[in-house]
């Protein structure tokens, strides 16, 4: 499993869904369908109407993966930080039930609340 306890493995930048895509569609359920993705210079992290899938790419050839599923339905809080003049990064914090907190970075061109409003949708 990812080791969401270090930030700085995360930092993460919007990206065109259909670029990383064909990555997950293999684990994806019938109907479900991704609405945003981030990723970094490997690993990417996607949310679907479902749950957030963090996909991280190991060793050299990035041949081996490492899927983590998180399911809205077990998300018990999350806490966004925006970014600001000079802390240029924003930042989700995510509490789940029977895992703890996942924190994930993202560059300052992400839009932070806009991602909050969509959990929201998925929890709430």
């Amino acid at each position: 499993m990812i080791d969401f306890k270090n930030g700085s493995v995360f930092k993460l930048s919007p990206c065109d869904p259909g670029e990383i895509g064909s990555t997950v569609a293999p684990l994806m359920i019938q109907n479900e369908r991704i609405i945003s993705a981030f990723k970094t210079v490997r690993d990417f992290v996607v949310f679907t109407d479902k749950r957030i899938i963090a996909v991280n790419i190991q060793g050299i050839t990035g041949r081996k993966r490492d899927f983590s599923s998180l399911p809205y339905g077990k998300i018990q809080a999350w806490s966004v930080e925006t970014a600001g003049s000079f802390d240029r990064d924003a930042e989700l914090e995510l509490w789940f039930s029977g895992l703890g907190s996942v924190r994930l970075e993202f560059k300052g061109d992400s839009d932070i609340i806009r991602l909050s409003q969509t959990i929201a949708v998925y929890v709430l």
